[in-house]
């Protein structure tokens, strides 16, 4: 008689949209899954990773759109572990930056599952570098805040005055929908003419992008249809991604 498995959940970090980001030790766990839990920001492609047996269960969280709550996701993992053995929960990013991967791993592991995981490629720092924009830059700044636009109660971020009032370069997360709150914060902070940016489905062939200032951000991002996903960058080494627009015309505005 075959011994049962063992239930167990992996934790994979999708990266930020192309599916070439994710890494190496996270395809492995795809090829090992059993059942692949996966969210609307993971790449679907990272699918055809899975082998033929692995059940997959979309449970679609994205800002504004749960396909499932965060509670029911958990007990879903441990009761397909349960039943079918290893889980692997595929999340957009990186399952540590405002990912509720520690809630879920916690739970998990509280249960009674093996646990483990693996850190994603994460959208904060990669996709400003995917455009050219470093987050830190030597005689520019001296570090990088990321932060959320909306905290747990829907409500603003207080670290973003904090972040507004520093030389870092600020990137918010989860911010589109708070955009004019964000960017009031900047200019009363004398930060009307800093570069700042919005990228949309960064990494992926759908991505847009606009780069102005605090000052002209929100019209740029209204006349090109800015939406979610995207993240918002805020500082002085946003204006080293003007060079990006050179053969990508179609899918960026650049505003002096």
């Amino acid at each position: 008689m075959e011994n049962p498995k063992v239930p167990r959940l992996t934790l994979v970090g999708a990266g930020p949209g192309d599916p070439d980001l994710i890494t190496l030790k996270g395809i492995k766990a795809l090829k090992a899954a059993d059942v692949v839990l996966y969210d609307a920001l993971a790449n679907e492609e990272l699918l055809d990773f899975c082998g033929s047996h692995a059940k997959k269960v979309f449970v679609g969280k994205r800002a504004g759109l749960h396909h499932y709550q965060q509670h029911v996701i958990n007990q879903m993992i441990v009761d397909h572990a349960i039943k079918y053995g290893h889980v692997v929960r595929l999340k957009g990013g990186d399952p540590y930056v405002f990912g509720r991967g520690h809630e879920e791993l916690q739970f998990a592991e509280k249960h009674g599952l093996l646990v483990d995981l693996v850190p994603g490629v994460t959208s904060s720092i990669s996709v400003p570098a995917l455009n050219q924009i470093p987050l830190t830059r030597r005689g520019i700044n001296e570090s990088f805040w990321v932060m959320t636009g909306t905290t747990k109660s829907g409500q603003l971020s207080s670290d973003i005055a904090h972040a507004a009032k520093s030389s870092a370069t600020s990137v918010i997360l989860m911010g589109v929908k708070k955009l004019p709150e964000i960017l009031e914060i900047y200019t009363q902070s004398g930060k009307a003419n800093t570069p700042a940016a919005i990228i949309q489905n960064g990494s992926r062939p759908d991505q847009k992008m606009v780069i102005g200032h605090v000052a002209n951000l929100q019209e740029l991002a209204i006349k090109n249809n800015i939406g979610s996903p995207a993240i918002i960058v805020i500082g002085e080494t946003v204006a080293l991604g003007k060079e990006k627009l050179n053969n990508t015309l179609d899918q960026i505005e650049w505003s002096s």
